[in-house]
């Protein structure tokens, strides 16, 4: 099959979903029916791709047959212009195309969720593990993404030993996903007199946020316990049981919840982790194959993996996965990471088309 029958096969299949979401009865399997919007809607730019695409190889012939059969210089060498661009851009767009065909990762498009933990290095990670937090902050205000802190436990002189939070937004995951890692920092600590470098460490789990269709959650199967809220140090930071904690007692899976005064709201919270929590198990199959056939392991592999080193004295920031050294560092803690996540999908889909090659 050549790359228009396919593009054709997939036009069809787009009309014929277009088809069934405005059925009466589309709405009655709501599993089924928000599947059908999500394939739709991921099926739309490689259409769009088709149609241009076929426009041009429309273009293409016209423009041969000008240049067959015009007498008039003139006019044959503006044909001949025409024929040039028509074919660059025939040629730019089977490119594109051929990305849009590959298999992507599913679960690209979903918002997701985000735990940072405090490393090695003492107070000194956990300082880090907050700057990276207003990074990614300072990151989703530019995108336009909303960002909700799910749980989180303070450092002692700051930042915090570890933070969970949500972002929600379109194609969050498939941006934020190239974040999981190790991070590494080399400076002088706030908590150095004498002046020496240190290197501290935060790492950073991106996961894609699972909603209630991606997993089935049996009431039976939760245990939920509710208590006080404690704030540093043990002491109760309220009177009232507003903190939840679920087990998930065939995986031993446990969430705990107390940052809203109100129980339902932790209890909506904790919900929300857990199914997340759930759905990695599955999802950590389907990593796990696509790392053992990668050798760059751009988006994928070992979440203990040292991925970026920030060094504060030279205002320097390497992505080792890619070997890009960038030196802008206030920029890039500012959020100005949208350029190395670009390189980074550059780099795996280069490494895609490779496989497809292969």
């Amino acid at each position: 099959m050549n790359i228009l029958e396919k593009l054709e096969a997939i036009y069809q299949r787009w009309l014929n979903i277009g088809e069934e979401i405005t059925q009466p009865d589309a709405m009655s399997d709501m599993k089924r029916y928000i599947k059908l919007n999500k394939d739709y809607k991921d099926l739309t730019a490689v259409v769009e791709a088709y149609k241009e695409y076929k426009n041009i190889l429309e273009n293409i012939e016209n423009a041969k047959e000008h240049l067959a059969n015009e007498k008039d210089e003139e006019f044959r060498e503006m044909a001949k212009m025409e024929l040039d661009v028509f074919v660059q851009r025939r040629d730019e767009l089977e490119e594109e195309i051929r990305l849009l065909l590959l298999p992507s990762d599913p679960q690209d498009t979903k918002s997701a969720q985000v735990e940072i933990r405090a490393g090695t290095g003492g107070d000194e990670a956990s300082i880090f593990a907050g700057d990276l937090f207003r990074m990614y902050e300072h990151f989703c205000d530019k995108k336009g993404w909303k960002l909700e802190i799910m749980s989180m436990t303070e450092g002692t002189v700051g930042g915090f030993k570890e933070i969970v939070f949500e972002i929600a937004g379109d194609g969050v995951y498939g941006l934020m996903k190239y974040e999981s890692g190790v991070h590494r920092v080399q400076r002088v600590p706030q908590t150095e007199s004498q002046g020496r470098v240190h290197t501290s460490a935060a790492s950073v789990v991106v996961l894609p946020e699972a909603d209630e269709f991606d997993v089935e959650l049996k009431q039976s199967d939760i245990r939920k316990d509710t208590y006080c809220s404690s704030g540093p140090g043990g002491q109760s930071v309220n009177t009232t049981y507003s903190a939840v904690r679920l087990t998930h007692i065939p995986t031993g899976i446990v969430v705990a919840i107390q940052d809203e005064k109100s129980q339902l709201k932790n209890l909506d919270k904790a919900m929300r982790v857990l199914r997340t929590r759930l759905f990695e198990r599955e999802y950590q199959k389907w990593l796990d194959e696509v790392a053992s056939k990668r050798k760059t392991m751009v988006s994928t592999g070992d979440r203990s993996a040292k991925i970026r080193t920030y060094n504060y004295p030279q205002n320097r920031v390497t992505d080792h996965r890619i070997n890009l050294t960038m030196y802008n560092l206030v920029g890039f803690m500012d959020g100005d990471i949208q350029d190395t996540i670009e390189a980074l999908q550059v780099a795996e889909n280069a490494e895609r088309l490779k496989e497809a090659v292969e």
